[in-house]
């Protein structure tokens, strides 16, 4: 016999030996699910003629957004019905994903007796939903902005945060994971659990501009940004940002350049301002950092406000494969994003009463002149003395930061 034909009789060998091995299912549908089959359309149209209160705790959007989301993805949900089966419905498919993300049910068994799904049906039609609304909403509610969107972004900034020329602000955030198999301590943070780390943009009204997700938990938000795409598209001018532009009221005639704003984890670059250190601060800078504040604070709202509407994340993701917990991280965001323009409350300037406009004495604005090619400490002291100015100094800013 020729060797080809012992080769073939070993792999006919190994593969039949293989085959004897696989475990046969003892039943093809769990006798629970057998037994309520017929629910299931009952559950979900159920759902759907609940109070608008009711609808919105369950699912974290109006029934009337809901409705918009399922006529957007449906041409991506929808599936042929096989002679075995018929095909979960786009509508079911929805409901399953955002109760699982509105943390209602964030176990797949819980999910699975209440739609009368099996286990590994709920995984992964949740696998699947979240990539598709990323895949689907990414490029309509978080597109990055053009030039004209950038400059309406930096009026936000300078209306509501009195921030002239800022375009954002940047911060990373922990989500709580269960561990990954075999990947020792890198996603065990300082906080003591483990973790993925979204690394976002935000604009004035609470709108993600940017993200990047699936970062280890034991890196630090510098290092992270140090690596990032969004540093490597803002250094390469791929982003679209403006041209520099003269600050408002201010009496040079300066260009300054749009930016934008991190704490002081962040470096100190060209296009980002971070604060002064706290330890060798001066009353001047304690001016700047808090005005810097004012405008940073935009993407720990949009943390916040994301964390709150998806109370998934209140709580380790129960999930062991990195790219679905970055896709259901991903399409929180883009959710948010989506949920926010259709329903969300705008953000009003408001006035801080109990403050003085009696600047202390010591505190005197200079005559700085901005070269042709000023360096990051020269544009961060030139936007400290601007914000000393008496014509865009804040009232009551002397009596929140001195």
């Amino acid at each position: 016999m020729s060797s080809s034909s012992d080769e073939e009789v070993l792999v006919l060998y190994l593969y039949l030996r293989q085959r004897r091995r696989r475990k046969r299912r003892s039943m093809w549908l769990h006798p629970y699910i057998e037994k309520n089959i017929n629910c299931r359309m009952f559950v979900a149209a159920k759902e759907l003629q609940q109070t608008d209160r009711k609808f919105m705790d369950c699912y974290r959007m109006s029934k009337n957004t809901y409705l918009e989301l399922v006529e957007i993805m449906t041409p991506q949900l929808q599936k042929q019905n096989t002679n075995m089966r018929e095909c979960v419905s786009p509508q079911e498919r929805l409901l399953i994903t955002l109760m699982y993300l509105g943390g209602t049910s964030t176990t797949y068994v819980a999910l699975g007796l209440y739609f009368a799904r099996g286990e590994s049906t709920i995984a992964n039609i949740v696998a699947e939903t979240t990539k598709k609304i990323w895949e689907t909403l990414m490029n309509t509610y978080m597109a990055v902005p053009d030039t004209n969107k950038w400059k309406q972004i930096a009026e936000r900034y300078y209306t509501l945060w009195n921030m002239p020329n800022c375009l954002g602000s940047l911060d990373g955030k922990h989500f709580k994971i269960k561990k990954y198999p075999n990947t020792g301590s890198a996603n065990f943070n300082y906080k003591n659990y483990n973790s993925v780390i979204l690394m976002a943009c935000a604009d004035a009204d609470g709108l993600f501009t940017m993200i990047e997700v699936g970062y280890a938990g034991r890196n630090s938000d510098a290092g992270i940004f140090r690596v990032s795409d969004m540093k490597r598209l803002i250094e390469s001018d791929a982003l679209n940002i403006p041209a520099p532009a003269r600050l408002p009221l201010d009496e040079n005639n300066y260009s300054f350049p749009f930016y934008f704003v991190g704490d002081e984890a962040f470096p100190l670059e060209k296009y980002l301002m971070r604060p002064f250190p706290g330890r060798t601060a001066t009353n001047t800078s304690r001016v700047f950092n808090y005005r810097l504040s004012r405008a940073r604070k935009s993407v720990e709202c949009t943390f916040g406000m994301l964390t709150e509407k998806f109370m998934l994340f209140e709580s380790p993701i129960r999930c062991r494969t990195p790219e679905v917990v970055n896709n259901i991280i991903k399409s929180a965001c883009v959710l948010h994003n989506f949920v926010r323009s259709k329903e969300g409350m705008s953000y009003q300037a408001t006035n801080i009463s109990g403050g003085t406009s009696q600047r202390p004495n010591g505190i005197i604005p200079h005559d700085l002149i901005l070269g042709p090619n000023p360096s990051s400490l020269a544009l961060r002291k030139y936007l400290n003395n601007y914000f000393l100015a008496p014509q865009t100094a804040l009232p009551w800013q002397w009596a929140y930061c001195i």
